[in-house]
């Protein structure tokens, strides 16, 4: 039910309804547009500080431009609630019960208004160059923009956009959001350049842009509508490229959001009264509990260890680490390709560097990984978080990580089933000086399990015998296939289980041994299946009389697609493996 008949929003069906708005509707319209982030985010969790900030900016280029004819690229697009109000799609935040009605990032399925799916950082200006060269060849002359900034000056690919952007010889307008974070803070020399520019109210000679040949113009408050409108308006068709940089405040008009920035950036559903998260607390121990207890052990041993990781540290919960052991901390901004490559020199000089990355942003630095570290063979650590089926985004997905990484030489790719066999292989990581070793973290709550205490140089599979049936359950998805064992059982069938420990590593003696009362291998990974252990296993066989079923996640992109009925697409569903099982022995 629309509870907010009364709001002007109700009146903005594309961004054509602004422009015959007086200002103080504008600022009104503003204000209805915060409140509604915050009272979505408050029931549904999302980002918050990105769009909070970027309010009246976003009003103000709709105000001037012509969308759609006038394109503009939004950087990872985490900022984009207000643009997706203001083009037609108000109702999926005026109304509680349309909230699932739209995506939380662009999406050309979605709207004319969106461009591209984006949800990673450092593309926006990249593509608006070719966007503009191709619109010059083709003798088109509607306005190119890209709004790049949170963070996002801090990856690679930004800086070579810029780079190309300089080349280009017409209209190109590139908009640095600079609110001063990442989504922790920010971090290298972008700051000190930033900060140049702002102290001086953009007049410094120190000035990178324009030391590249750009054109450049400054704005000192971007939460001001009538200052954003008088500057998209003066720089509206200039036949060059040119960077409008904006001066805003993240989190603007929720002062905890103003306060602490960082955990404000994406939340949890959340009471507004209290800003307190309505979702119970994670249960300890968990991953992220039994990972920093080991490293706080070797770094208060004196040990020469280095947390690493880009700009995400609240999703490894790497705040105690930044704070109580300063030394031992590094992040590098968002800039995955720079997190591998600085692990990969920190460790030839003799350090021990434990990367944490997440497996959706860890495809930006598939080189280094490859490149760097696996073509060196440098005993980098790195732990994956994320690596599973979800109901994210297809710009979000965890689905590819056995893919990347196992199918690298040197990698091995490790993926335990409880929580005391993770502790055991990050220990055998952090003192193993042989290979670059990478920790699947499960993304399923797991048990805390028997203490273990293995080498992992060698992959000895755990086997609990039975026959003619070996579900092979990797990782998290291990009790999966406890519950498939139990399903077969109850059908008469005395399943082998088997905890395979890596994504990448086959026991082949194992695998050997089950030919003698196996008919049938069935293997279960969180992850694609393309490219996965399964397929390793399928291949390992094929000569032989053995059958092999894989399972896991399609080739494909799913866009907000719950997870159940993932698993149903995906025949992931218990009884459906039971079922599917007594068909091929039958």
């Amino acid at each position: 039910m629309n509870t907010h008949a009364d709001y002007l929003l109700n009146k903005i069906h594309s961004p054509k309804d602004l422009k015959n708005l007086a200002h103080n509707d504008l600022k009104k319209l503003a204000k209805e547009i915060r409140n509604l982030i915050l009272e979505k985010d408050a029931a549904e969790g999302g980002h918050l500080g990105p769009d909070l900030g970027i309010v009246e900016a976003t009003i103000a280029y709709h105000y001037v431009f012509n969308a759609p004819k006038d394109k503009i690229v939004w950087d990872v697009s985490h900022q984009t609630y207000p643009h997706k109000m203001l083009t037609g799609r108000a109702l999926a935040w005026l109304d509680s019960k349309h909230y699932k009605d739209v995506t939380p990032y662009t999406n050309p399925d979605e709207s004319p208004y969106d461009y591209y799916a984006i949800g990673h950082t450092s593309t926006s200006v990249a593509l608006a160059t070719g966007m503009a060269r191709a619109r010059d060849m083709q003798g088109g002359h509607e306005n190119i923009g890209a709004l790049i900034g949170d963070g996002s000056l801090t990856g690679g690919l930004a800086f070579e956009g810029f780079n190309n952007a300089a080349d280009e010889k017409h209209q190109l307008l590139m908009i640095v959001n600079d609110n001063q974070m990442s989504i922790d803070d920010n971090v290298g020399g972008v700051v000190t350049a930033l900060k140049k520019l702002r102290d001086s109210n953009g007049k410094t000679k120190d000035n990178p842009f324009t030391a590249m040949g750009l054109d450049y113009k400054y704005v000192a408050d971007g939460n001001s509508i009538k200052a954003m409108i008088e500057a998209f308006e003066a720089v509206k068709g200039i036949d060059h490229p040119l960077v409008l940089h904006i001066n805003t405040l993240k989190g603007k008009g929720y002062q905890p959001a103003i306060d602490h920035k960082e955990a404000h950036h994406w939340v949890l559903p959340f009471d507004l009264k209290t800003d307190k998260t309505t979702v119970p607390a994670p249960k300890i121990p968990n991953v992220s509990s039994v990972t920093l207890d080991v490293l706080k052990k070797h770094i208060e041993n004196k040990e020469d260890i280095l947390a690493i990781n880009a700009a995400i540290p609240g999703v490894f919960g790497l705040d105690e680490i930044k704070k109580n052991y300063p030394d031992n901390y590094k992040d590098v901004g968002i800039a995955e390709q720079e997190s591998v490559a600085f692990a990969a020199g920190a460790v030839k000089e003799g350090i021990t560097p434990v990367l944490f990355e997440n497996s959706t942003f860890l495809q930006r630095a598939y080189d280094q990984l490859s490149h760097d570290v696996a073509a060196n063979n440098l005993p980098v650590v790195m732990i994956v978080a994320g690596g599973g089926i979800s109901s994210q985004s297809k710009t979000h997905l965890g689905i590819f990580d056995n893919t990347m990484i196992s199918n690298l030489p040197n990698w091995q790719y490790l993926a335990p089933t409880t929580l005391n066999e993770l502790k055991s292989m990050l220990e055998w990581a952090i003192k193993q000086r042989n290979q670059p070793v990478a920790i699947k973290w499960p993304v399923k709550s797991v048990p805390e399990g028997s203490i273990v205490n293995e080498d992992y140089s060698q992959i000895h599979y755990d086997v609990e015998g039975g026959s003619k049936v070996a579900i092979i359950g990797l990782g998290d998805f291990y009790e999966l296939g406890q519950k498939v064992r139990a399903g077969l059982n109850e059908r008469g069938i005395d399943a082998s289980l088997i905890n395979p420990k890596s994504a990448s590593e086959l026991d082949i003696s194992t695998l050997e041994s089950l030919k003698k009362n196996h008919e049938l291998v069935i293997t279960l990974e969180d992850n694609a299946i393309d490219g996965g252990l399964g397929q390793k296993i399928a291949s390992f066989y094929g000569p032989s009389k053995m059958m092999v079923k894989n399972y896991g996640a399609k080739r494909e992109y799913t866009d907000n697609v719950p997870t159940a009925l993932i698993y149903r697409r995906n025949h992931l569903e218990v009884k459906q493996i039971v079922d599917e099982t007594m068909g091929i022995l039958n």
